[in-house]
């Protein structure tokens, strides 16, 4: 567990899952940006042709993210005896 804590800085969460079991979880925050887009069309009117613009906004997308890793203690020492990968939009 000592190296998973080196790459991701301490746990946002420990819970006690069983005897000798925990869970460690990591919270992180995705942030995408989605730019917006113009679109442009030429319409025919009774006063001749007229060029039409439609536009949308872009935004900024943000994804709660969980990583969480199952361990097991030996001694003083938990060890990672499994991983639970996050939902498909934080990967």
């Amino acid at each position: 567990m000592d190296a998973v804590i080196l790459d991701y800085g301490p746990p946002d969460n420990v819970i006690e899952i069983g005897v000798g079991q925990r869970a460690f979880q990591w919270r992180r925050i995705n942030t995408e940006t989605v730019t917006g887009t113009t679109t442009g069309e030429v319409r025919q009117t009774r006063h001749g042709e007229r060029y039409e613009i439609s536009q949308s906004p872009g935004y900024v997308k943000e994804t709660e993210c969980f990583y969480t890793f199952f361990a097991q203690a030996s001694g003083t020492r938990w060890f990672v005896t499994s991983f639970r990968r996050p939902q498909l939009e934080c990967e």
